[in-house]
């Protein structure tokens, strides 16, 4: 018997010292690196708080990557409208930055990454509407890179973007006084979770400043009469709603939202140059938006 109970606790250690020795190896052999895919369904694809779609749904998806020192990289994709990005039906982003933690302040953390926005196969040169004197054909692409930095405490976060490149394609050769290098966009953001049913409120503002103005002296209006464009670009946009995360049976990650969007200077983005279609020539009649129209945009979306 006290031999029986004696061995009994001898393989008792010895399996425990097994277990305890096999969970560190498996501590020491996981991966810092952490990947993750998205997909989502949108009612219309605001960015900054423009229409992207011309007002229509599109779907979107993308990759992350991720490291336990917080480096972090993905690639992203949306349908665009080519009234907007002239022969270009989609957008196809690519980032890396670092986040990471203030110690000395306990909730406060910091990101700075590289953003770049590409469109393939779109060019201000597919775009007929300038004038000989304003580079017709001549253009640049619609791509931009930008730098970022922002800091964030518990559920709220300020950002700020700095464009390294022209701000899609806005130059001397497209109708512009110069380069737009060196426009910013400041953003202030919040995700604050409400004690009911498991709802975040969501809440954005942020201001575009383009580096820049359209020379848009004795461009036609939209329904084709003598006239002149809003030439400055620079606007406020907002956001607001709310998110909710749930599961479908076994199947984790998903997410929906409903917000509404809306920014400012009409003049330009509602039915102005900024709201006008550039899919063909601006001389004559063409088809407008209020890109910046307020209203409500619905998402859905999972993450695995």
């Amino acid at each position: 018997m006290r031999q029986s109970i004696l061995l009994t606790a001898i393989l008792g250690t010895l399996s425990f010292a097994q277990v305890s020795y096999a969970d560190e190896v498996a501590k020491e052999e996981a991966s810092d690196w952490d990947a993750t895919a998205n997909i989502s369904f949108v009612s219309d694809y605001y960015f900054r708080g423009l229409s992207q779609t011309w007002h229509k749904p599109t779907a979107q998806g993308g990759l992350d990557i991720t490291h336990s020192s917080g480096f972090y990289a993905g690639v992203w994709g949306s349908a665009v409208t080519p009234n907007t990005y002239p022969d270009a039906n989609t957008e196809i982003d690519v980032y890396a930055g670092f986040n990471g933690s203030i110690p000395a302040v306990e909730k406060l953390g910091y990101t700075v990454g590289v953003y770049s926005y590409m469109y393939p196969g779109g060019s201000w040169k597919k775009y007929d509407g300038l004038t000989a004197d304003q580079g017709k054909k001549s253009g640049g692409k619609w791509d931009t890179t930008e730098l970022n930095v922002g800091l964030s405490y518990d559920w709220i976060s300020a950002k700020v973007s700095y464009s390294l490149t022209d701000w899609f394609g806005a130059e001397k050769a497209t109708g512009w006084d110069g380069s737009t290098k060196g426009s910013t966009y400041f953003e202030l953001n919040a995700a604050y979770p409400l004690p009911w049913w498991d709802l975040t409120l969501i809440g954005h503002v942020g201001h575009m400043n383009v580096a820049g103005k359209l020379q848009a002296s004795g461009f036609p209006t939209a329904n084709g009469a003598a006239g002149t464009y809003e030439t400055n670009p620079d606007y406020t946009d907002w956001k607001l709603g709310l998110s909710k995360g749930f599961a479908i049976g076994k199947s984790e990650g998903w997410a929906a939202g409903l917000y509404w969007v809306e920014a400012s200077n009409d003049r330009y983005w509602g039915g102005g140059y900024g709201g006008t279609s550039f899919s063909r020539s601006i001389n004559g009649t063409t088809e407008t938006k209020d890109l910046n129209d307020g209203r409500f945009v619905f998402t859905l979306g999972r993450t695995f």
